[in-house]
């Protein structure tokens, strides 16, 4: 891998791990609040009392798989995964129930619903090249190297 590729993959991993520790550390702190958040939606408030400590745990171990380097591929498809149930979830909030609070955790349940999806948005791409690049697809390697290269000469490979 790239050097530039690599410092890529471990700031994507650094930007994710701080996201998901941040965002645990914050629920697990004051359950009961996020518990309450849980148990206001419509559509997970049934499992409110489950998901309080599986969604933290969750971000925890997917912190933890990006941590090390043999299991990072593993932690980048843990957090694709995980951006994407929590962009599910805010884009059915924006359509049916736009005035409920958010159960996120620290300053991140300032943002609005509508925030939330451009924050997470950013997440779920970086997720995805992040992972084409550890995979070494051709399609992220050509557009990383366009991305980054210091020059306007042609890339040849």
């Amino acid at each position: 891998m790239k050097i530039q590729q690599s410092k890529f993959i471990i700031a994507s991993s650094a930007l994710f791990i701080l996201l998901f520790v941040y965002t645990a550390v914050s629920k697990l702190v004051d359950p009961i609040s996020f518990r309450i958040v849980l148990s206001k939606s419509p559509w997970i408030h049934d499992q409110a009392s489950l998901l309080v400590w599986l969604i933290p745990v969750f971000e925890l171990m997917v912190s933890l798989l990006l941590l090390i380097p043999a299991l990072r591929l593993a932690g980048f498809i843990g957090s694709l995964l995980l951006m994407l149930a929590f962009t599910g979830y805010i884009t059915a909030m924006i359509l049916y129930a736009p005035h409920l609070p958010c159960g996120c955790g620290g300053i991140i349940r300032q943002l609005s619903w509508r925030q939330h999806l451009v924050v997470n948005s950013f997440f779920i791409v970086l997720a995805i090249v992040a992972i084409g690049l550890y995979l070494n697809i051709s399609l992220f390697n050509k557009l990383f190297i366009a991305i980054n290269r210091r020059s306007r000469k042609p890339v040849n490979e």
